[in-house]
């Protein structure tokens, strides 16, 4: 049996920064892994200075699907658009923009992933927690799209005309970037005399910050490599310079192997914790 994998994603990279090197093993091992990104990214900011230009700007849109098709092509893996716009994230109580992502009614918002779902008819499903990971609209709505679309696509009475019924066996949501990823990178780094810029991330850390109970870690260190080169396709949204990809990789892999992940829902028995998102249906 060929598996079939689909990631839920908000915009444009979230692909590439979440979950990325689960993907290219995936596919690389022989799964079908298909990326469902809600959103074009229309409202998102350039994030590298090197790209900062009125011309990026001015073809933005255009500019984060040629992106994605490269990253995807990196990752190994297929993609999909569900045709979206972009909330952008407003400021505290600023309104969210008419027509956008965030403020479709769920719903209509969930019919275009039962359609996917539908026709690629996965085995499994990986999205955002409650939290969409960090507090954006679209990452939020994307939870809560997927969760919806995960029962609705078995419910022959529910989206008529997007294809015949089928019921997808687990759905998980990301671990990616917990306080103790950047801890044990952090100490990985420290201990080895290396000077590490983590510290004020832990600091600042808020002590009411939720956390995802973890029941899934997929070895896939030996992918790392693929998912940087997947996040700097995205040159829009990704600084070579700063942020995640300037701690040394060698210490990610010695401290930090997998990729992680929490079993919301699955109609298989598995047993946790687990180390494979196919858990149960091998």
């Amino acid at each position: 049996m060929r598996f079939r994998l689909l990631s839920v994603h908000a915009h444009p990279d979230d692909e590439s920064s979440k979950g990325a090197a689960t993907l290219a093993k995936y596919a690389a091992e022989g799964a079908d892994v298909l990326v469902a990104t809600c959103t074009g990214g229309e409202r998102g900011d350039v994030l590298n200075p090197a790209m900062d230009r009125p011309g990026i700007r001015a073809d933005l849109p255009a500019i984060r699907r040629a992106e994605m098709e490269a990253a995807c092509g990196i990752l190994g893996v297929r993609q999909r658009f569900l045709g979206f716009v972009d909330s952008g994230l407003p400021a505290a109580g600023e309104p969210l923009p008419d027509g956008c992502f965030a403020r479709t009614p769920l719903s209509e918002a969930a019919r275009p992933l039962v359609a996917l779902i539908r026709e690629f008819r996965p085995h499994v499903v990986v999205t955002y927690d409650e939290t969409g990971g960090y507090p954006h609209p679209d990452h939020i709505r994307t939870h809560e799209v997927t969760a919806e679309a995960f029962d609705a696509s078995a419910d022959p009475s529910r989206h008529p005309g997007t294809g015949e019924p089928w019921r997808p066996d687990k759905l998980y949501y990301q671990g990616a970037f917990s306080k103790e990823w950047f801890q044990a990178l952090h100490d990985g780094m420290t201990g080895r005399g290396l000077e590490s810029g983590i510290g004020p991330i832990l600091a600042g850390w808020p002590d009411t910050a939720p956390k995802l109970d973890i029941t899934t870690r997929v070895h896939c260190a030996e992918y790392f490599a693929v998912r940087d080169r997947a996040l700097l396709a995205h040159a829009t949204q990704i600084d070579p310079n700063a942020g995640f990809m300037v701690h040394p990789r060698d210490v990610e892999r010695a401290v930090w192997p997998t990729e992680d992940y929490h079993l919301a829902r699955s109609r298989v028995e598995t047993e946790l914790p687990e180390n494979d998102l196919f858990a149960g249906l091998r």
